[in-house]
């Protein structure tokens, strides 16, 4: 059982023959019932101040925990975006190169197609060349023949005899 102020108030000792003082018994024991109440006081409080403070203490670590996952999740986030720009990056460079082998490609085909189409002019260029210097030839060797001259003699001939 403890003991309060008002136990140390209410105490009341026997007289005995030749004991203490009455008054300074009582005076101490005000004294002591009054420094019992103030410390019984202060320790009151100081248990509020402490549960108070350790309340508080949860909390911060609550919090600190709650921001310690805070910082993993936001780590790994960044983590994962750092992940998908790099491959959707690498996507984007293949598809890239896939597209610049395609445009390479029919390129390719397109001057092959011009060169063939160049050839075959040339060659009907040739061909023309030939059958035009035949042709020609041929007109020289026509006009290197008198015998247009006589036939042109002739008609004039018959052309004055007729008229």
């Amino acid at each position: 059982m403890s003991l309060t102020p008002i136990d140390i108030q209410n105490k009341e000792f026997e007289r005995a023959f030749r004991g203490y003082k009455q008054e300074d018994v009582d005076e101490f024991l005000e004294r002591v019932a009054k420094e019992y109440e103030r410390t019984t006081k202060e320790k009151l409080s100081l248990e509020e101040k402490t549960a108070l403070l350790e309340d508080k203490l949860a909390q911060y670590q609550k919090l600190e925990s709650t921001l310690h996952k805070s910082i993993i999740v936001a780590q790994e986030t960044a983590e994962d975006v750092k992940r998908n720009a790099n491959k959707e990056a690498e996507l984007i460079r293949r598809e890239a190169e896939k597209e610049a082998r395609r445009i390479i490609d029919e390129a390719r085909y397109k001057a092959s197609r011009i060169l063939a189409e160049h050839e075959e002019v040339y060659k009907q260029a040739q061909i023309f060349k030939l059958r035009f210097r035949s042709f020609i030839e041929a007109q020289l060797a026509s006009l290197e023949l008198e015998d247009w001259l006589q036939a042109e003699n002739d008609e004039e001939h018959e052309a004055r005899d007729i008229g």
